[in-house]
């Protein structure tokens, strides 16, 4: 079975729709998302509309702070969350429509097994908050960091992560391969454990603005960039007040 990974949209319907193209043009027909389908953009209520129809949708930490408290977030992040549950929270006469709405956003599961691959948000031990990095791979004796060990000792083959906006490879060996030098596609091999972040869809931090999203064959994965019109994105965050504007500044750098 042909599956779509995809997470940290952030309230961007444009790459989400782009990226949704992409997928039904493939013929795919499960989409994943390890989570956060809000936070920075201008489009909560629509994506999460979107998410709906999915087979699955992780909790990402953007959609906790949101049902919940916003702790340790900066000040852009942290902003947001504010407008977004503004946008999302559903007063006392609020309809049927926006009820269940936020009433999904707060039971979205943490993470999700199937056979030996683990799908979540950011980390096995911390499934909202905690980043897996690429420069956590990295230990001035050589040898393997205890944080890399840990963390592979806490799945059985495969584990799937966003969170960080950084798509790439880890390895047991603690290497970091990102997605061009694997030429956009990686192949797992025997028993070996990999932990796979499948990127943005709707902030892109690798210096690409492209929205980034995985396709996932049992084997195989492939990243997909995608092209998407994020100036009609930052127009809109630059129009909300509420929304500080290095939000939508940063889609033009993919930073």
């Amino acid at each position: 079975m042909v599956v779509a990974l995809i997470s940290d949209i952030h309230s961007n319907t444009e790459a989400l729709n782009a990226v949704l193209k992409d997928i039904e043009g493939q013929g795919i027909k499960e989409i994943l998302c390890l989570g956060d389908l809000v936070g920075y953009g201008p489009n909560p209520a629509e994506v999460v509309d979107r998410a709906l129809e999915w087979k699955l949708v992780l909790m990402g930490n953007h959609d906790e702070a949101v049902v919940k408290e916003a702790y340790g977030f900066n000040p852009v992040a942290k902003a947001a969350v504010a407008w977004t549950r503004e946008q999302l929270r559903p007063g006392l006469f609020a309809g049927r429509a926006k009820r269940d709405r936020w009433n999904y956003l707060c039971n979205l599961p943490l993470t999700h097994k199937e056979d030996t691959v683990l799908y979540v948000h950011g980390s096995p031990r911390d499934p909202t908050m905690e980043y897996i990095l690429r420069s956590d791979c990295v230990d001035l004796t050589g040898g393997i960091p205890e944080k890399i060990r840990d963390i592979f000792s806490r799945f059985d083959r495969v584990c799937f992560v966003g969170h960080t906006h950084d798509p790439g490879v880890i390895t047991e060996e603690s290497r970091f391969i990102t997605p061009k030098e694997c030429d956009h596609q990686f192949r797992f091999e025997g028993k070996k454990k990999y932990v796979i972040n499948i990127g943005s869809v709707g902030q892109p931090r690798d210096g690409d603005t492209r929205a980034c999203y995985v396709v996932f064959d049992g084997d195989l994965v492939r990243w997909r960039r995608i092209e998407y019109d994020y100036q009609s994105t930052m127009k809109k965050i630059f129009g909300t007040p509420q929304l500080d504007p290095r939000a939508g500044e940063r889609l033009a750098l993919g930073r």
